[in-house]
Parts: C-alpha cells; structure tokens; sequence
C-alpha cells in the first residue's frame, strides 16, 4: 500500500484514478468497478496511438527496440515492398505467383496419372503414356514462358542476403502475410461452418475450400513459387540462359535450411512433391555439411488442431506454425544441428523434424479424394521416419486409428518399405498422473483393434504371416505410450500454461532419443529414400482411397462377389447370342424356312431378335440389383453403403455396354448371313462372267486364225483374268488393336494387387512377352521360413507347385484361343479370358 501512495503521489493521482478493495467489499462488486472504470477510460482517452508509434516513449523509458536495428529495418522495407501491393489476394497469386498455381496441379495430375493410369481406358498404353509426357512437356513450356516477377525478384534478391537481415525479412514476410490472410479467411470459414450443418452441400463445400486456398497466402507460397521456377527452368537446355541464372536457387534453400527455417516436403494444396526441386536442395545440403551429413528423422502424425506442432515447438525449440487458421497443407521439414554431447550419444550430426497439416481436416472432410490426401501424406512421412509421434486426443482416436491401418495396409502393398517404421503414441489432454496405469486397458483394446486391422490387410494381400500390427511397425506396448497433459490450466486465452505439460514432453523427449540411438542414415540416402517412397505411392491406385482396412477389405469382397454376378451375367447373354447367330445363319438352310425367308424381311427379323435381347437384359440387370440390395442389408454391406451408387451404376453401365455388343452381334450376324446369299450370288454371276470371257476369249483367238501355243494361250488368258479380278470391290477388315485391349484388361484385373505390381506392368511390354517359355524365378524363396519347412518336412517343391499352376494356366489360355479361333468369327470384346472369375 505503501508502494501504491508513493506512486500515486509522484505521477498526482487523485482517488478517481485509484480503486481499492477493502474487507467489506466482495470480489464480484470489486470486478464489476474494475470493468466499469476500465471502460470508462478506453471510450474517453483523447490520445490514441499505434504500438508502432510508441517507440519514442520507449526510448525515453531505456526500452530496447528492434526497428532500432539498420538489418530490421532493411528487412521490414523489402517484406513491405511485396506485401504493400497486395490488394487482392487470389488475383496477386495468379499475377505474382503464377507459376505452382493451377499449371502445378495440372502436373501433378500428369504425373500421378502417369503412374496410375486410371483414365487409359482401352487406348494403347505407350500411345496414351505418349501423350502424357507430351502434355507435360507443354505446361513446363508454358511455366518458362513467364518471366520472373517483380514480387519474386525482390523475394529471392531479399533472402539472398546472409545473416541476420534475411532472419528480420522473413519474419516480417511472415506477419505481413498473415495479417492479410487472417482479414478474408475468417470470414470464408464462418461461411464453412453454416454449409457443414447441411450434408448436401458437397459442392459448395468443395467450391469454399478452392477459395480458402486461394485466400491462404504465406511464405510457403513464395518457395513453392521458387521450387517451379526451378523445376521449370531444368527442362531446358543446359546452355539455356534460364537455366544457368535459377541453378543457384536450391543452394539458396539449403542455407535457409541450415540456419533452421522450414522447408516445404508435401505441397498439400496439389497433394505432391516438388521431386527434383526437394531432392537438388538436399543434395546442396549434403555438399554444405559434408562429412557431417548423418541424420535422424521426427515425425508426429496427428488431426489436425490436435497440439502436434505445439508438441515438436515444445521438444526441440522450433518454431512451426501452430495457428488453427492456417490453411496451408502437407508437410514441412525443419533442420536442427546436435550439440556434441548429444551427437556422441545418437551417433548423428543433425535431426530432422517432419511436421505435417491437414490430416482430417474440416474443410476436406466431405470431398470425394478427402481418404486419399491424408493416407498418401501419412503413408509417406511415416515410411520416411526413423521415429513417428502418433499424436491421439481422446475426442479423435477413431480418425488417427484409421489413418494408421491405411499405413500399414499401405506398407504391406509396397515393395520398396525396406525398413520397419517405429512408433511412439502420445495421448493428450490426459491430466491424471496415474493415468498410464488406469489406462492399461484402453492400451490393449488399442493394439488389438490394430491387430484386427493388420489381420484384415494381410489376408487381402495374401501375406498372412503379418499377424500383429508389430509385425509391420515396431511398437512396444510397455514403453511406446506417453500421456500428457493438456497446456492450459483451463480455458484459454486467459488461463496459464500447465508446467506439467512441458515436464511430460521432456519425458517423451528422452525416451525417443532413447529409441533413436544407433540408427542414423546420411542425406544422400534420406534423399534417395524421399524418391523410391514417393514412386511407390504415386504408384498405388487403390488402397488409399478407404477410410480403413476394414472397409478396403469389405470392398475388395463387394468387388469378388460383383464380378461373380457380372461373369454369370456375361456368360448366360454370350450363350443367348450363340443361339440367336446361329438361328440367324440357319434362315434358308432348312427348305421349310425359305418360304418364311422369302417373305419375311430380314431387318424386320433382327427388329424382333433385338426385342428379345432387351428383354433378356432387362431380366439379368433387375437380378444383379436385387444381388446388389440383398448385400447390403448384410452386416458387411454396411462398412461399404457408401459405395452403393457406384455399384448401381456399374450394373447398369454394364448391361449398356452388353446391349451395345449383343446388338452390333446380331446386326453382324445378319449381315453375314445376307454377305453369305450375296457370296452365293457374287459366284453364280462370276461363273458365269467367266464362262462368258472365256468364250469371247475362243472365240477372239479362232477369229486370228493362227495357232497358238499354250504358252500363249496362258498369257491371253492371265491378262483376262487379271483384268476381270482388278474389276472386283474388295471388303478390307478393319484391324484391332489386341495388345491394348489385353492390356487394358490386365490392369483393370490387377488394379488391386497394390503399388508393385501396377510398377511391373508400367515397366512391361506385351508385345515382348511370350517369346521364350515362362520360368517361375525361384528367387526369395530359398531365404523363406516356408521353403525350409518344405525341405524338412519333405513338402512339394514351392516353386515347382507354382510352376505347375503358371504351366496350367498357359495351357488353359491357349486351349482358349484355340477354341475361338476354330469357330472362324469375331470374339466379343466383353467376353475374354482375363476376367477375374473366369481365371
């Protein structure tokens, strides 16, 4: 009180301007003056300034002020430069920007197409690849021809600049930008959170989330920018001028990466990697630090607004974005150097955090390709990790675990996951101390559900030795769960900051270093590993799309009993076809029919025979619906309702596409059997035609009056001849193109068989195969537990097994052919032998 009098006195307060609570008054009433009185004086003070504007006053106070400094203010004049002439931001990216906007997403559905080739369809596959790369060719073309901008020449002429100035610009930039951003995204999300109350939105939903990010502007923006003015320019010539003036640019980023700023690895908004731009920016990395290039990977896997990125902040001193607001999407990379007391202990030079946005985010919850986003993203930085932090809150378990079975759904499918991934699970907002104990249980309920999971995907893939979810991952249950507390003591943004929270953190800190010890790779081979991931899942087309295994499971069961309906569907047309060919062909043969021939007319004939083919159709397309309906009133079927309409419209897709050959048949057919009466016709008027040339022909030699010799008459009569066949209108086939068509079918059959087998055939060429006589390759199989087995337990030979079943199928296949090659007449193109149930 004392304290208070003397200030008081020396700055003149009267009693006005000092409040006091004595015993008589209670907290509530003093509240309430406190409220009034702070009112009071922030409607009625005259003077009114900007924090900026208080550097004076805090001059005169002895207060340190950063634009003090000539680097700060540098910086803030070039950030300024940029920022000041942002009026509209989706227009300044298209203007400023334009090169990772709509042409990057372009390529990157190029690029993915490429691998996945789900819109192929039945054109050759060299041909419609071709293309591909062509139409890729053309928008790297149309990137270089955009000069550098005014916004990204200041840019990189700003970050250039070593030392501290390009720190302050950066932060400058950051806040700018954010500033603007945050202006037109609150908005955009408030209309969000009206459209999701409704679930038939879709459209406007997926039209708000175009627009949010087109209104998310960061620096993230301005190195994608970079990275595709890099990209851009190695398409060119090596003695391009463009090229040699951006060959400096993944230097540049190397050094930011050094001095700890983050690097963009995912581009979420496009759902890719920048590939030749992140892996030439590694390599300067390893060039700069070099020998010292060991690394260990960090990453935490988390939904989003779940703490993840507070957590790494937390345990390493890093400063990633941590605002819910933020839009931006995908993966970023952050570089931290080791002390040298640290670096003995993990036999490393540097750690490498892997940060990741997006997964179950709001505004992608209801698109279509929302399951495919997040699996490929988590799916890749786990396989790029020495350690995942598997970031669960307890109001969001179910969407963590479900991203988790894609994972390792995703790892037995592809080949190239040389490395067993570790985990570690963190559970937030635990505040209990004892809660590793009361919560054994819901640990073990954890695993088994993941066991379940593995199990599922393993039986898809035919890998039944992965019996446990460990089999894949490297987990252990005793040690790999961490419970923290939440950070606020309450509700923010007035409650303080849980010291609990930062004490649990530590604890998970020493034990990940404790997992990470003696397990380091060097850059090179980080970089290496970024391109053979990335290739294995562009290259999977089919496990990503799914909420979990369980339902891919349930779905590839849809999908066998679905052919097995289709086929019998096939065949029972393919048998009515038969029959109603070859009533066609015998119209005429039998003499009680040729007074029916004679007067009825034969289109009046394929008229009827059309009829009773729709109505045949109609008969098996109401049975495959009524399959349809039955299954999913299983308990199965509810896993996949979602993929109801699809289904419904494959049924219906097919008996048009039926309809469609079962008429062309019968229309060929009839025509056939009039091309057969015009042959019979074309014969008799030939007979005679040659008969009569013939006679002229006699008669024209007995008119010379000469004897002739045979040689002679041979020659008059091959001039004859040749003129007479000349005369003749030839029918010329139209060829087809059956190497594509195979193929076509070959990878519809063998589209869920995982990323591997979709790489074997991209590599293949049909027209190659077959040449020599097909060996099964014994490789693999003498390391095998199965082989061993055999050999003890005097088993078959596996590969001798597999030979005899690959021998059987040859076999099969060309007793097949054979068969309709004997029958002399086109083979429907719906009915072949590479259906699924016909194998």
């Amino acid at each position: 009180m004392d304290a208070v009098k003397k200030v008081a006195k020396k700055l003149n307060l009267t009693k006005s301007y000092i409040l006091l609570k004595d015993k008589q008054m209670n907290d509530a009433t003093f509240v309430k003056n406190l409220h009034k009185t702070v009112k009071h004086v922030v409607e009625n003070t005259q003077v009114k300034m900007q924090i900026e504007q208080m550097a004076d006053i805090a001059h005169e106070l002895g207060v340190l002020v950063d634009e003090d400094c000539p680097e700060c203010q540098t910086a803030k004049t070039n950030a300024d430069a940029i920022t000041g002439k942002i009026k509209h931001i989706p227009k300044y990216k298209d203007t400023h920007l334009p090169l990772h906007g709509e042409i990057w997403k372009k390529l990157t559905f190029l690029e993915k197409e490429d691998y996945r080739l789900r819109k192929v369809g039945n054109q050759n596959i060299e041909m419609y690849k071709s293309d591909l790369h062509k139409e890729k060719e053309e928008l790297r073309k149309e990137q270089n021809l955009y000069d550098l901008s005014e916004a990204m020449t200041c840019f990189i002429s700003a970050i250039s600049i070593p030392g501290i100035e390009r720190s302050y610009f950066l932060k400058w930039m950051r806040m700018n930008l954010d500033n603007l951003s945050r202006q037109k995204l609150s908005g955009l999300r408030e209309g969000y959170k009206n459209k999701k109350k409704s679930s038939e939105n879709k459209e406007e939903i997926k039209e708000i989330d175009r627009q949010l990010s087109n209104s998310s502007l960061g620096i993230e923006h301005f190195f994608r920018e970079m990275g595709q003015i890099y990209e851009a320019s190695v398409s060119l010539p090596e003695s391009s001028p463009s090229r040699q003036q951006f060959k400096h640019l993944p230097r540049l980023c190397a050094g930011l990466l050094l001095d700890g700023f983050p690097l963009e690895l995912v581009d979420g908004d496009a759902s890719n990697i920048p590939l030749r731009w992140v892996t030439d920016v590694l390599s300067q990395l390893n060039d700069l630090v070099s020998p010292k290039s060991k690394l260990l990977v960090v990453t935490v896997l988390g939904v989003q607004s779940t703490g993840k990125s507070t957590l790494l902040n937390t345990m390493f001193g890093v400063q990633f974005a941590v605002s819910s607001g933020r839009c931006t999407r995908g993966a970023f990379m952050l570089l931290i150097k080791v002390n040298e007391n640290v670096k003995k202990e993990l036999n490393c030079d540097f750690m490498l955090i892997i940060d990741t946005e997006g997964l179950k985010s709001p505004e992608l919850a209801q698109l279509d390709n929302s399951y495919e986003h997040d699996n490929e993203l988590a799916t890749l930085v786990v396989g790029l990790s020495d350690i995942t932090i598997i970031n669960i809150a307890m109001e969001n378990s179910t969407e963590m675990k479900d991203i988790l079975q894609i994972v390792v759904h995703a790892f037995l499918r592809m080949k190239e996951v040389g490395k067993k991934p570790r985990c570690q699970f963190v559970h937030q907002n635990v505040a209990d101390v004892s809660a590793p104990e009361k919560n054994l249980r819901e640990r073990e309920l954890l695993l088994e559900q993941l066991n379940e999971m593995t199990q599922a995907a393993a039986r898809m893939e035919k890998k039944e030795e992965n019996k446990s979810f460990t089999d894949v991952m490297e987990y252990n249950p005793a040690t790999g769960n961490q419970y923290i507390p939440g950070l606020w003591n309450g509700s923010p943004p007035m409650a303080p900051v849980n010291a609990g929270y930062s004490e649990a953190v530590y604890e998970l800190k020493k034990n990940v270093i404790q997992i990470l010890v003696s397990s380091a790779n060097d850059i090179l081979e980080f970089t290496e590993w970024i391109r053979s991931l990335w290739n294995a899942v562009k290259h999977e087309n089919f496990i990503f799309s799914f909420r979990n295994s369980l339902v891919a499971d349930a779905y590839m069961r849809l999908c066998t009993e679905f052919n097995k309906w289709e086929w019998e569907f096939k065949k029972e047309m393919y048998s009515w076809t038969n029959d109603a060919e070859i009533k066609i062909s015998n119209f005429g043969k039998v003499k009680s029919e040729v007074s029916d021939i004679e007067q009825l007319d034969s289109e009046l004939q394929l008229t009827d025979l059309k009829c009773d083919a729709c109505l045949e159709l109609s008969k098996w397309e109401r049975k495959l619906l009524e399959n349809l309906d039955k299954y999913f009133k299983q308990t199965e079927g509810q896993l996949v309702e979602a993929y109801r309409e699809d289904f419904a419209n494959s049924a219906k897709s097919l008996r048009r596409e039926m309809e469609s050959s079962v008429h062309n048949q019968l229309t060929v057919a009839t025509d056939i059997r009039k091309g057969m009466v015009e042959i019979d016709k074309i014969k008799v008027n030939h007979t005679k035609e040659g008969e009569k040339r013939v006679g002229a022909l006699i008669e024209e030699c007995h008119k010379k009056k000469v004897d002739m010799t045979d040689k002679k008459l041979d020659e008059e009569f091959d001039k004859m001849w040749n003129k007479m066949v000349k005369e003749q209108v030839l029918y010329k086939q139209e060829t087809m193109d059956v190497i594509g068509n195979v193929f076509y079918y070959l990878r519809n059959n063998l589209s869920h068989k995982g990323s591997h087998v979709c790489q074997l055939l991209s590599k293949t060429k049909l027209q190659d195969c077959g040449k020599m006589p097909f060996k099964v390759s014994a490789e693999g199989f003498f390391n095998s537990t199965f082989y061993r087995l055999s050999k003890y337990f005097n088993w078959k030979d596996h590969v001798m097994v597999l030979q005899q079943i690959a021998d059987g199928i040859i076999m099969d296949c060309s007793q097949f052919v054979k068969e309709k090659k004997g029958k002399k007449k086109q083979l429907p193109q719906h009915f072949h032998p590479g259906d699924p149930t016909h194998d």
